[in-house]
């Protein structure tokens, strides 16, 4: 067995352009958080680890910034109508258990294997979920900008719907009726992965959508609800094993605090097919920059022989291709936002013009 003691968790030094880009991409994956309600922790976790930090610390940092931006997104978006609080209550406390799991999963590996066998476990965890999950959300969301019919509720959930398993709950905003059983699952694995590698919401938000059958937009802002849950109750357990690092936490919930309120103002202007859009190209994306990091855990294990050299060269493209996701996820939703403002803006001013023709 891996004796971590004699490798004692390292915490990162701080420069001002690791402070800069902690900042950055804080507010990036608020502004995400707030725009699809996954917390935006599958670009914080490997935005964070890209400078060098520890996969656990990572996750465990993550999860501290989590619940406080998640309030704050989830009010902001109750007061538009898009929050489902008894969904989302419902669905914590099957999460809770998942994070449980989630955590205890994590320290055996790190006790077995150390920090270079959770780096890898955490990033194998990042390549295969987000393309699995990101594609299959993306080529959705295609279908339904080609169509222009817009969002249709999936055939498994509405077969879902139908079975009366009691206990069966009306949930409004939702607009649902479904067995509490079926909510399980999913925040049983939105716990489990959170705990684990501080992603939930993308198989939250997806779970809802395709399983429960709840439109992108509400499953969206009712993950925030869930995400406040698990990282206050996850905070507690990493904070007690020595794995968070405040300052990373401070950080990026600088940045993201702001970015958020302005992500969950997004989903106001358009339409819902773009939300899809957005997690599915950014989920891509950083699967790349995962991949790419793969070889240096595996030569840290032993496993494979690489050049210094070239894992050096891996390791700059990981952070690149991260750059890129963050910088092309801000461009979406910025951009989107502003077209849709100004479409907004047009269709006032004919109206002035009309009232006054």
């Amino acid at each position: 067995m891996h004796d971590v003691a004699a490798e004692t968790i390292k915490f990162i030094d701080l420069n001002t352009m690791s402070i800069l880009f902690l900042v950055i991409v804080g507010f990036i994956g608020g502004l995400v958080s707030g725009f699809i309600g996954s917390g935006g922790a599958f670009v914080l976790t490997p935005g964070m680890m890209s400078l060098g930090v520890p996969g656990t610390v990572a996750v465990a940092s993550n999860m501290c910034h989590k619940f406080p931006k998640a309030m704050v997104g989830a009010y902001k978006r109750w007061k538009y109508g898009q929050v489902d609080i008894k969904l989302g209550l419902i669905m914590a406390v099957s999460a809770g258990g998942g994070v449980w799991v989630g955590i205890n999963i994590q320290q055996w590996i790190l006790s077995k294997w150390g920090q270079a066998g959770s780096n890898l476990y955490v990033s194998l965890s990042f390549v295969i979920i987000l393309v699995v999950v990101g594609g299959y959300v993306f080529y959705d969301a295609y279908k339904t900008a080609r169509s222009g019919s817009g969002e249709k509720v999936s055939s498994l959930a509405l077969r879902l719907q139908k079975i009366n398993l009691p206990p069966m709950i009306d949930f409004k905003t939702a607009n649902i009726r479904i067995s509490a059983w079926f909510t399980i699952p999913i925040g049983f694995a939105t716990g489990m992965l959170a705990a684990t590698i501080a992603v939930g919401g993308f198989i939250g938000v997806p779970g809802m959508i395709y399983v429960l059958g709840v439109s992108g937009l509400v499953a969206s802002a009712t993950e925030l609800v869930i995400a406040f849950v698990m990282g206050f109750g996850g905070t507690i357990k990493w904070a007690m094993a020595g794995m968070v690092d405040i300052r990373l936490t401070l950080l990026i919930l600088a940045g993201s605090l702001f970015g958020v309120q302005l992500g969950a103002i997004g989903t106001t202007y358009v339409k819902e097919h773009m939300i899809k859009v957005v997690m599915g190209s950014i989920m891509l994306i950083v699967a790349v920059s995962r991949a790419l990091a793969i070889p240096t855990y595996l030569k840290d294990l032993e496993l494979i022989t690489v050049a210094d050299s070239t894992t050096k060269t891996l390791m700059t493209a990981s952070f690149i291709s991260m750059c890129f996701a963050l910088g092309m996820g801000a461009l979406i939703i910025l951009g989107s936002m502003w077209k849709a403002k100004r479409a907004e803006a047009k269709a006032a001013a004919l109206a002035l013009e009309k009232s006054y023709g």
